[in-house]
């Protein structure tokens, strides 16, 4: 009897260790593909990506004519993938006469969505290029975290841009608090696809995203409001408490790219207004619109006046469906497709709002 019993508690002692075993074997089983990553350095651009598990590198020196291929159907050569490293932000972003505007948030990996988002409300063709003309695509924040195909979302954007010019219109991607979260290496949300991917390239996640790496010094360009007509683009809102601060977009702007995008601003000296912009009352991160019972529309009011405009449009707080307060004076458009959910896109033509589904349905709001 003792034994069995003995006998018993060593293979009990067993089983969690044999299930942790195959649970690792189940993941290792699926094979990890994703990139690419490039880099620039001393004249030399380095690619790498993973193919079924595996590294692959090229590189690429000046004078080189091969191509990279950086989404489903985009190419770049060693010129075009340098140009981001002269580019410089645009701190004022502000756009007047445009008759298209068509915007998505909070997608957060959920690739196959957010491209049947674009494809359904005519921003993108079957083969995934531009089609709205002289419009404007506004990105408003969140593409990492959470889902397992950011690096594609990345790259068409990337690309999308460029068609976008060519075509007289323009995409215009504003930063969410998670892509500050990445680039300062809080990678609490990531999926497990990519931790996979540091253990198989050997660097960390933010570190693929450094500011010598072609997506990360494009995102360190992009700021975090943009003014089109008479709407204000911002991933979380404009708190009251940021308009007392008397901060002009075109300061804001400045002030993230050149001392918050990218760097650990907590772990130096200690700088209230670095800390308040890139806190909970900062653009980034506000909720206030929906969580706060005090916000009223006299302190919309206030907003409004300060900045000249008559909507705010954010993402950053989730509801099933767009979310209207104060006569469309805010909009809320993050529908929860990070989630996995259809998700909707906010839609402005002519002077009117509209909200873009699935089926190409456009409602107007």
């Amino acid at each position: 009897m003792k034994r069995q019993l003995l006998y018993l508690i060593v293979l009990l002692s067993y089983i969690p260790t044999l299930s942790a075993a195959s649970r690792s074997e189940a993941r290792d089983s699926v094979p990890v593909n994703d990139g690419p990553y490039i880099s620039y350095q001393n004249d030399t651009i380095n690619v790498r990506w993973i193919e079924n598990s595996l590294l692959r590198e090229e590189y690429l020196l000046p004078g080189s004519r091969s191509e990279i291929k950086i989404s489903r159907n985009q190419s770049a050569n060693y010129t075009e993938l340098i140009k981001v490293f002269s580019q410089k932000p645009d701190y004022g972003q502000s756009f007047k006469r445009v008759d298209s505007i068509a915007v998505i948030t909070d997608v957060h990996g959920q690739y196959d969505i957010y491209i049947n988002q674009l494809m359904s409300n005519g921003i993108i063709d079957r083969n995934l290029n531009w089609k709205f003309g002289k419009g404007h695509l506004v990105y408003l924040g969140d593409a990492f975290d959470r889902g397992d195909m950011v690096t594609e979302i990345l790259w068409h954007l990337f690309s999308l841009e460029k068609q976008a010019a060519k075509s007289g219109g323009m995409v215009h991607f504003i930063l969410g608090n998670h892509e500050l979260m990445v680039l300062d290496e809080d990678l609490r949300y990531i999926n497990q696809k990519y931790r996979d991917v540091e253990a198989i390239s050997g660097i960390n996640y933010s570190g693929l995203y450094s500011a010598n790496s072609v997506l990360g010094k494009w995102l360190r360009s992009k700021p975090v409001m943009i003014t089109l007509n008479d709407i204000i683009f911002v991933h979380g809102g404009i708190s009251p408490q940021l308009v007392h601060r008397n901060l002009s977009i075109k300061q804001i702007n400045q002030v993230f790219a050149d001392s918050i995008v990218g760097r650990d601003i907590w772990s130096g000296e200690e700088n209230e207004a670095l800390d308040f912009l890139a806190g909970d009352n900062g653009p980034v991160w506000y909720r206030g619109y929906f969580t706060d019972s005090t916000f009223s529309e006299s302190s919309l009011d206030s907003i409004l006046t300060f900045y000249e405009k008559a909507h705010i449009v954010v993402g950053h707080s989730t509801h099933k469906e767009i979310k209207i307060l104060f006569n469309n004076k805010i909009l809320g458009i993050d529908a929860g497709i990070m989630y996995n959910q259809p998700g909707t896109m906010l839609i402005y033509k002519e002077g009117y709002f509209y909200k873009g589904s699935l089926t190409g349905k456009r409602d107007k709001l």
